[in-house]
């Protein structure tokens, strides 16, 4: 890796988000803050980093907002493509691949692109956790950017195996919002989504609104 690369990928350490995935018994929850930074400079409030992929996969971004649509994108294209070639949707763990591979090849150059990966297949539902060099880990549990450890205390501490998806959304929907409020680089609003049999759906405003006053009031 050449140092123009080496300085960007240390940069890109601090830029801000927070994401969160969870796997649970009927499928699996997403959820991200919506606010887009450059530096220390909010250059957008409703930002979309939980992007639907088809009606069983989606993903998160953290990163550069461009390296990681780009990814994005692809992955789109490749799923579209072996849908109507096998005629059946493209597995999760093979959407997750995809992403890994466009990682993995542009190392010298790395997308400055954390990305998660989740689903429901016919195996259930699953998420993976990729990195800038696109290392795969399949997690019950994950979140990606600068307030993922703030995240990740109420994940670890409300999580529980094998529970559904409908207890899940408040539990991510906490984790967001602790990093919201702990975190300078995540705020002004967040986006929570829901894939299981009945394929994607993301939660309401109004369902939103109600969990923001719910945790609003907690340290």
């Amino acid at each position: 890796m050449d140092k123009s690369s080496q300085e960007k990928l240390s940069n890109a350490t601090y830029h801000g988000t927070t994401t969160v995935g969870l796997a649970c018994s009927d499928g699996i929850v997403l959820a991200t803050d919506t606010r887009v930074t450059a530096g220390g400079f909010i250059a957008h409030k409703r930002g979309k980093k939980l992007l639907q992929v088809s009606n069983h996969i989606a993903v998160t971004i953290s990163g550069g907002v461009a390296d990681a649509q780009n990814v994005v994108d692809t992955l789109k294209y490749y799923s579209r493509s072996y849908e109507i070639e096998k005629g059946v949707p493209l597995p999760v763990k093979s959407a997750a691949r995809i992403v890994s591979n466009i990682l993995f090849s542009s190392r010298y150059y790395p997308y400055i692109a954390s990305v998660i990966v989740g689903g429901y297949d016919k195996e259930g539902g699953s998420i993976y956790n990729l990195d800038f060099f696109g290392s795969v880990l399949k997690e019950n549990v994950t979140s990606t950017g600068s307030g993922s450890p703030v995240a990740l205390g109420v994940l670890e501490e409300g999580y529980q195996e094998g529970m559904t998806v409908v207890k899940a959304v408040p539990v991510a929907a906490n984790a967001i919002i602790a990093a919201m409020r702990r975190n300078v680089f995540t705020g002004d609003h967040f986006d929570i989504a829901i894939i299981d049999k009945s394929d994607f759906r993301e939660v309401s405003e109004q369902d939103k609104d109600k969990l923001l006053a719910q945790f609003s009031g907690r340290s």
